[in-house]
């Protein structure tokens, strides 16, 4: 389970910072319960995120089975999607 609070927290962590790999690294780190992803906004068609920053999207991912899906359920959480946006 990730809670809003705890997506907030890491979008403040984010907000501000060029995204890398680096960045997930440490955030790995700081949230070690949580898995991250990075990707680019582009790879992640026909989904809405839950939440926007400036540069960046965050998506929640429930592996509660075989495959990994997006979610908007905080419960059924187990992760988040970093999605850099580039712009146009």
């Amino acid at each position: 389970m990730i809670s809003p609070d705890q997506l907030q927290t890491i979008a403040d962590r984010i907000n501000g910072t060029t995204l890398s790999e680096s960045v997930v690294t440490q955030l790995r780190g700081e949230f070690p319960g949580i898995h991250f992803t990075y990707c680019m906004e582009d790879d992640i068609p026909n989904h809405e995120p839950l939440l926007e920053g400036s540069g960046f999207n965050l998506y929640l991912v429930d592996g509660r089975e075989h495959c990994l899906c997006l979610t908007r359920n905080y419960e059924h959480a187990s992760g988040i999607v970093i999605a850099e946006v580039i712009p146009e």
